[in-house]
């Protein structure tokens, strides 16, 4: 028997929903605690990874931020937490996402007492019985995440892009998504960098009146003989060999 309290995060844009719901919930009731709130996905993904709650309230709808993919992050990185999302989204495509990412109930605002409860009860229960059904959940989560990643690095990778950058776009750390990377797609975040950028660079060599040197920068090799090396490593040939069998 669970003695110590179930650690709960809020996580909504909307002040009066974060302050409404730890006043009007009787916490104790569920052997809960709320550990803290937070206004948007960044700053609530943050003090999750501070506090690692048992329990998570959310909205995903807020502005300018894909709840889906805060969702996903959070799920993958965070497989034993039991998620509830509250929102005013009615859209049965994006709840049945939600669903498949692992959220146990998806309310819609304005949401009645009985139903937070009894998703509090649900929750609670799952927590004190392990019940979950993790694998399918962790693999949902986590094809998700690298489908995401990788569609960002085919977007950016022209920039100088980090592994950093692409984790805080999918709302997870370096370290996870270096792992799930690996998991799921067989390799680290560099190697699928390089094959993408090679790709592009097999495209553009198509162009006779595009230098080499000049190809290299347009996708992301500020040096023209590191290039040179990672297109031969992928290739077998130089970007001026394989011009030329074109």
């Amino acid at each position: 028997m669970r003695t110590d309290k179930i650690r709960v995060v809020l996580i909504d844009d909307e002040k009066i929903i974060r302050e409404g719901l730890q006043k009007v919930i009787r916490w104790d009731d569920f052997n809960c605690e709320v550990a803290g709130t937070a206004e948007d996905a960044r700053s609530g993904a943050a003090l999750i990874r501070e506090v690692r709650p048992d329990i998570l309230i959310t909205d995903i709808c807020m502005p300018g931020q894909n709840g889906l993919a805060m969702l996903a992050g959070l799920r993958s990185e965070f497989p034993d937490m039991q998620v509830t999302v509250l929102t005013g989204y009615r859209d049965f495509s994006y709840a049945q996402e939600a669903i498949r990412l692992g959220v146990t109930r998806f309310l819609l605002k304005p949401s009645k007492m009985a139903e937070l409860k009894e998703a509090l009860s649900v929750m609670t229960g799952k927590i004190r019985e392990k019940e979950q059904d993790e694998p399918a959940a962790e693999q949902n989560t986590g094809s998700f995440i690298v489908n995401r990643a990788v569609a960002y690095m085919e977007k950016h990778y022209a920039e100088k892009l980090t592994l950093q950058e692409v984790a805080d776009f999918c709302y997870v750390s370096q370290w996870h998504l270096s792992k799930l990377l690996s998991k799921h797609g067989g390799q680290s975040f560099y190697d699928i960098l390089n094959r993408i950028r090679v790709d592009a660079a097999k495209e553009l060599l198509k162009d006779p009146g595009l230098r080499v040197g000049d190809i290299g920068i347009r996708v992301g090799y500020a040096d023209p003989a590191h290039f040179a090396r990672i297109f031969k490593k992928l290739t077998g040939c130089s970007a001026n060999e394989y011009r030329n069998r074109l």
